[in-house]
Parts: structure tokens; C-alpha cells; sequence
């Protein structure tokens, strides 16, 4: 009796590309990168098949990038999530470093923040007062 194969249960990559907001391409990327925890299902012709865990992982991997993690960084932490239990303590130092740079980073956008609110103020004020176009404005001496 011939055996009939049921399909991968799972999304496309397409799928999973529109459930967590990154293209297919970076989808592709994080798995060649070693940025997965767990190796992504294939059906029997090759296709990626993604579940919920790889779904909430691409999340993280997307959050992390976003706040400036370097590539390598979150390599490094994808393999101690894979490698299992015993490696929390570097987890940690991981996470707590990134999280000192990522304030630090916060804390120069406060900064760069002030000038722009200090700016708007400025232009606000000679606008409302008729004085636009008293603002300064650079020239070139010929």
C-alpha cells in the first residue's frame, strides 16, 4: 500500500513574513545567520514551514536588531537559548549589557530631542509674533 505523506503543518515563509512584519528575505537572513534557536521545517520539497515558536523568535530577533543589537550579539544569544539550561548567567550578562547601551542611546536621543523641541519653540514664537522672517537664514558672500 503506497503511504501518502500529510503536508507540514506550519505558514509559508510568505505566511510568517506577513505575521511578523520582516520580508521574506530576513526571514531567509535570521536562518542563514544562525539568528534561529531551532532549525525551521521543511516540507518534502524544500519549503520552510514556520510555527509559533519560530514566529515569537523572529519577533525577538526583529526587537533586538531594532534597539541596535549587533548581529553577532544575537547569534551568541540564539545559541545559548538553543544550547538549553545552564547558560542563564550569560543570557543575563547579554541582555543587561545591551540593555546599559541601549539607554545610554535613549538618554543621546533625550539630549538630541531637546534642540528639536527648542527649535520648534523658536519658530513657533517668530512665526506667531510676525517675525519670521527675521530668523536667521545663511548666506553666501560672493
Amino acid at each position: 500500500m503506497l503511504e501518502v505523506k500529510q503536508p507540514i503543518a506550519g505558514l509559508s515563509i510568505a505566511e510568517a513574513a506577513q505575521r511578523t512584519g520582516v520580508s521574506v528575505h530576513t526571514l531567509r537572513y535570521y536562518e542563514r545567520a544562525g539568528l534561529v534557536v531551532t532549525p525551521v521545517d521543511r516540507t518534502g520539497g524544500g519549503q520552510r514551514r514556520y510555527h509559533d515558536l519560530d514566529l515569537k523568535w523572529v519577533v525577538v530577533c526583529t526587537k533586538l536588531r531594532a534597539t541596535g543589537m549587533p548581529i553577532k550579539s544575537i547569534r551568541r544569544y540564539a545559541e545559548l537559548v538553543a544550547a538549553g539550561p545552564g547558560n542563564e548567567h550569560e543570557r543575563l550578562a547579554l541582555m543587561e549589557t545591551h540593555r546599559t547601551a541601549v539607554l545610554a542611546r535613549l538618554a543621546e536621543i533625550q539630549e538630541n530631542l531637546k534642540l528639536i523641541d527648542h527649535k520648534i519653540d523658536v519658530y513657533r514664537g517668530s512665526i506667531e509674533a510676525g517675525e519670521a522672517d527675521r530668523l536667521w537664514a545663511p548666506s553666501r558672500l560672493t
